[in-house]
């Protein structure tokens, strides 16, 4: 029977529930599951739930920094089975990255053996691994011993678990952090652990601190790949107020003197997450298809660190002009995705501002502070107790070792003995210890304590040492008790925690020195290829069949060349390396080819299908050296053209440029450059027409206008002329013939025009 969506349901009659609310119910729950203990991580220690525990288990393993390594295989192990019930190759996924330099900034596990590397190789399995905890973990661990945070049952409940860990430093800015959950993305960059500090220190000092100022204080991210910030400081602080931005990021490189004029240049640093082997595969793919046209040669010399070497084509080609396009058409520039969503208390997911971000972590440090002051003090209670009981037992010594040796039950006749008068007789006034309980008797605690006591503390000596501790607790008691009541004191305690962190990752370290720079990013502008190539002549020739080959120099155009068994020559030409080479297709569309990548003409050369997207079915109606600033006229074997300028027909892609739209059945026919102030055309019936060029319209694209009308037939072709000079055309002796007066065949355009000029070529062909 169907149910409304809305009425409740029966927990004996799932069967009958609504496939809509069964499946809404299960998704939420699966997407708060993917939120909040998988893919986000906290605000507080900057830890996905699988990496906290990761770290729990190598500390309840004893694997300490100064330790010895245990194979990853047992660490895996034991999160897995305890703690984290995932698949086991998820779980040393996330251990190898947290042992990985170039994707950690400070590593958070000391890995012994092959833990990949920068080219993208991928760990050595886990039997083959060994691992232990750095430093810098070590501190994200310290306190769990002393009631820090909370803890929670295992999966299985047989256990416990941190549900935070106390982090000593800032980890989620530190070490950044990347997850995809449902509906939900984030990506934080790593930071500097000085700047970081020093970030926080300004907003213990100044809670209302300008974000500028604390920009300012966290210049921006400092990836440990290193690389060069081009983002503006505008865009970064940006990104920095509202947690979504993105941050550029290049390859730092230098360019190195070979001597006698010639260099190199030399990638030290590439983009994070960037792999290696990966950005060079890239590199080479743009030489061998030649849209780096400056680069020469790449080679990977890398060690144990960068050094990608760029050869350039010469030695007077601009550095900078090649970086540049190298910046744009490779992975030495990238762009990262800045999202700082992450769970504020453990339970909300927020996209934070860095304020918000490291106010949760101060926040988090404060707690921690507070929980572990209280957690002193009760142990200092427990021993003030042990130690008046222990005075007690040194002033009152006879009657203590009487009942000890007996009485039956010491314990209960140590309690219920009244110590008051004994005790005021033994020691005096300035000495006098308040009993624990109203009469002086001894709690259960002092009189266990008294037992246990070991021979040889019945000294004086031991006596004097019991009432130095005591005043030290007492001492130290009253000051965590100020520390509790005192805001002041307690950020100054932070602060000075804070501060001996930065001793060990501040600047002047090592591990601490930044390692990101900043620099304006110097926009590479658009520079048309052919000055990218260095200029040399050249003569091109194309087949009848489309095989295309360009020979170096200007050799004579009326020898003969080497075709292919049944082809033969259609066009030849002089050009420069640096020209564009324009083909005109019969489908209407223009193709654009460059001087420098045409084969040699070292053999027949290669097909011009290969090259451009020309279909089988089209045919090359011509091909000629683009001319910039010059117009052509183009028209289709219907007789329908127009003008359209020559800068129009460049394309910048295989598929070229439509440019001439046909009806069905016609064909791209004719394109001429024009020369002149009349356009003649003939068509198939020999019939010619002439017409001011006024009269075809200028256009981009589309099918023009009507040149001439025919009953049978077509467009055979067209040329352009000056009036005033005539027509000249070739006859097929080869003498040059001339018709001064054109005015019998001046007409309108789309006119059907009169029989061509006795003497005109048969071919009907004006060339």
């Amino acid at each position: 029977m169907p149910q409304d969506d809305d009425a409740p349901l029966d927990p004996n009659a799932l069967a009958t529930e609504p496939l809509r609310r069964a499946l809404g119910s299960r998704y939420l729950q699966y997407a708060l599951s993917t939120i909040m203990h998988r893919a986000l991580p906290d605000a507080r220690d900057g830890l996905k739930p699988v990496h906290r525990r990761i770290l729990f288990a190598m500390r309840e393993l004893k694997l300490a920094p100064g330790g010895g390594f245990r194979k990853s295989a047992k660490i895996t192990g034991d999160v897995m089975g305890n703690y984290h019930p995932h698949g086991d190759a998820a779980i040393y996924d996330a251990m190898a990255r947290l042992a990985q330099d170039f994707n950690v900034r400070y590593p958070l596990v000391d890995g012994q053996g092959n833990f990949g590397n920068i080219d993208g190789d991928n760990p050595a399995a886990a039997r083959y691994t060994e691992a232990r905890m750095t430093r810098a973990a070590e501190m994200l661990l310290d306190g769990l011993a002393e009631d820090a945070v909370d803890y929670r049952p295992n999966y299985d409940g047989t256990l416990e678990e941190p549900v935070v860990l106390p982090a000593a430093f800032p980890n989620l800015l530190a070490n950044g952090a990347s997850g995809i959950a449902v509906g939900m993305a984030t990506n934080i960059p790593p930071h500097n652990l000085d700047e970081l500090i020093e970030g926080c220190l300004a907003l213990i000092a100044q809670p209302d601190l300008p974000d500028s100022d604390l920009v300012a204080l966290i210049p921006g991210p400092d990836f440990p790949t290193g690389g060069v910030v081009v983002e503006p400081r505008d865009a970064i602080l940006s990104a920095y107020q509202t947690g979504r931005g993105a941050i550029r990021l290049r390859a730092r490189w230098e360019i190195e003197d070979l001597g006698r004029g010639q260099w190199q240049v030399v990638v030290t640093e590439i983009p994070y997450q960037v792999q290696k082997s990966r950005l060079i595969e890239k590199l080479a793919e743009l030489i061998q298809a030649r849209k780096v046209p400056l680069l020469a040669d790449i080679r990977d010399e890398s060690a144990d660190d960068v050094r990608i070497v760029l050869e350039p084509r010469s030695r007077t080609v601009d550095a900078d002009l090649m970086m540049g396009m190298l910046f744009r058409n490779s992975d030495l520039e990238t762009r990262f995705s800045l999202n700082m969503n992450v769970l504020i208390d453990g339970l909300t997911p927020k996209v934070c501002s860095l304020r918000e971000v490291l106010r949760a972590f101060l926040d988090h440090r404060r707690e921690v502070l507070a929980r572990r002051t209280r957690h002193r003090l009760a142990r200092i209670d427990h021993r003030l107790e042990v130690l008046e009981g222990f005075i007690i037992a040194f002033l009152n010594l006879d009657r203590v070792i009487d009942i000890i040796r007996y009485d039956e039950a010491p314990r209960a006749a140590l309690m219920r003995e009244t110590w008051g008068r004994a005790f005021a007789r033994a020691t005096s006034e300035a000495d006098y210890v308040s009993p624990p309980e109203g009469e002086g008797e001894l709690s259960e605690l002092q009189a266990e304590s008294i037992l246990n006591m070991r021979l040889r503390s019945l000294r004086r000596l031991e006596e004097i040492e019991l009432r130095r501790e005591r005043d030290d607790l007492l001492k130290e008691r009253a000051e965590l008790e100020d520390l509790l009541a005192s805001d002041q004191l307690q950020w100054k305690r932070i602060s000075g925690q804070l501060r001996d962190v930065q001793a060990l990752y501040g600047k002047a370290t090592d591990p601490g020195r930044r390692r990101t720079s900043f620099a304006e990013a110097g926009e590479v502008e658009d520079v048309p290829p052919e000055a990218l190539i260095e200029r040399e002549p050249i003569t091109v020739v194309c087949s009848k069949m489309g095989w295309v080959r360009a020979m170096k120099g200007h050799v004579a155009l009326d020898q003969n060349f080497k075709f292919k068994d049944g082809d033969e020559g259609r066009f030849a030409f002089h050009a420069e390396t640096t020209d564009r080479i324009v083909l005109f297709g019969s489908n209407g569309r223009f193709y654009t080819l460059m001087g420098a990548n045409l084969p040699g003409g070292r053999g027949m050369g290669e097909p011009v299908r290969l090259m451009v997207d020309l279909p089988n079915e089209a045919d090359i109606v011509d091909l000629f050296v683009h001319r910039a600033g010059v117009r052509l006229v183009v028209a289709s074997s219907a007789g329908d053209g127009f003008v359209i300028p020559a800068d129009e027909v460049i394309a910048q892609t295989r598929t070229g440029r439509q440019v001439l739209n046909l009806k069905p059945g016609a064909r791209a026919h004719v394109c001429r450059v024009v020369t002149g102030d009349h356009l003649a055309v003939v068509g198939e019936n020999r019939k010619m027409l002439v017409f001011p060029l006024d009269d075809l319209p200028e256009m981009t694209r589309g099918k023009g206008v009507r040149l001439q009308s025919y009953k049978d037939g077509g467009l055979a072709d067209l040329t352009t002329i000056t009036l005033a000079e005539g027509l000249r055309w070739r006859d097929p002796a080869g003498r040059t013939r001339h018709e001064a007066d054109l005015t019998e065949w001046l007409g309108k355009r789309a006119g059907a025009g009169r029989m061509a000029p006795r003497g005109f070529p048969r071919d009907n062909r004006f060339t």
